[in-house]
């Protein structure tokens, strides 16, 4: 891999501990240095974001996607700020998921560090060993994650990231398989009960999923696996920071509760996040449209979010109340640790030089991928 040109830039740097440090960061293809020093910038300097679940966006679906058009959605999300992302596959036959899997392989393998799209880092598996019960858009295609359908997701060798309900018969053991192959598990689309989640961690799960969605809801008598989601634990829970999926004070109330390390942000964007006219798209099971701020079913059923990762971090910043830096661990730093990844989401020495620069306003001036800016 080739190095190209040393540059140096300045401003406000978000640290990995969530806070800010006016100084300079010096980047090739990957971060050389950066220390505190007086700036010449106002503006802020975040890590590229990662995004753990993608379905689509710009109207490319990728359950349909050719390797190119996984490589279009790329560019989409890099002139977003998201540096790299997940595409994620949701519940269906599985001959289709392997066919999804073997597109975003080819296109992973093909990716190169110069091409100016948002780096794949594998494939998140949404499905289908979920709860027929917590279901959201999913078709009723469920299974139980055990016997020869599981063997056969076992063996999709760019799986990095999977959903199960962990309350399905075989989950436990299948979490023990999967994390064994270093393979991240998260609990979602699930009527868990809190000692099945619990279990589910114990066993190795790292992450639930759009926590609040599609999980069995709180009560006070019955606090479920949401109470899991919110309590200490050493799984990150992941939120859709729209307004729309999870209200913004329950967002500042989980905030209080997991802490800044303990909470990620995912957009689970889809096909129609970035079109014009909102029309309808085939997700899961059924049409979606876009209403009310979201993609929706015919039947209002929420199908998906139509925002960016930067739109995300601005609500959190702007309507949550979490400082800016601490919003970009939830988005950058937070999600590299599920996947195990050392050398992405943060601004330090050795690390991928994919950066941002946001203006005072929050508004995107510049996007760095592996080190070089886009036009």
């Amino acid at each position: 891999m080739s190095r190209h040109a040393l540059r140096t830039l300045s401003g406000e740097i978000a640290q990995p501990d969530g806070t800010l440090t006016r100084g300079q960061i010096t980047f090739s293809d990957r971060i050389v240095e950066v220390h505190p020093a007086p700036a010449s910038s106002n503006d802020y300097i975040l890590p590229g974001f990662i995004d753990l679940q993608v379905n689509g966006s710009h109207g490319i679906d990728v359950m349909t996607a050719a390797p190119g058009a996984l490589f279009e959605i790329g560019r989409k999300l890099a002139r977003e700020g998201t540096a790299a992302w997940l595409p994620t596959v949701v519940t269906s036959p599985l001959e289709r998921i392997e066919r999804a899997h073997g597109a975003i392989r080819e296109a992973a393998a093909e990716q190169g560090a110069e091409s100016g799209a948002a780096a794949i880092l594998g494939m998140h598996l949404e499905g289908p060993f979920i709860s027929p019960r917590r279901l959201g858009a999913h078709p009723a295609l469920n299974l139980d994650p055990r016997g020869e359908a599981f063997e056969r997701v076992l063996a999709l060798e760019s799986l990095k990231l999977i959903t199960i309900a962990p309350e399905l018969p075989g989950a436990i053991d299948a979490t023990r398989r999967l994390v064994a192959r270093r393979v991240a598990v998260s609990i979602g689309h699930t009527d868990a009960t809190l000692e099945e989640a619990r279990a589910a961690i114990a066993s190795g799960a790292t992450m639930f999923t759009h926590v609040f969605n599609a999980m069995r809801p709180l009560n006070h008598r019955d606090p479920g696996v949401i109470a899991a989601a919110l309590g200490p634990s050493a799984a990150r829970s992941a939120f859709i920071p729209d307004g729309v999926h999870v209200h913004p004070e329950m967002l500042r109330l989980a905030w209080r509760s997991r802490g800044t390390p303990g909470m990620m942000l995912t957009t689970d964007k889809v096909a129609l996040a970035g079109t014009e006219n909102g029309a309808g798209v085939e997700i899961g099971r059924a049409r979606a449209r876009i209403e009310r701020g979201a993609a929706r079913l015919q039947d209002g059923t929420l199908a998906g979010s139509i925002i960016s990762m930067l739109d995300g971090v601005r609500l959190m910043a702007g309507e949550v109340g979490v400082p800016l830096a601490e919003a970009a661990v939830m988005a950058a730093t937070n999600p590299a640790a599920v996947l195990g990844l050392r050398d992405r989401g943060r601004l330090v020495q050795r690390c991928w030089a994919d950066l941002i620069i946001l203006n005072r306003q929050l508004e995107l001036k510049a996007v760095f991928i592996s080190g070089r800016e886009l036009g």
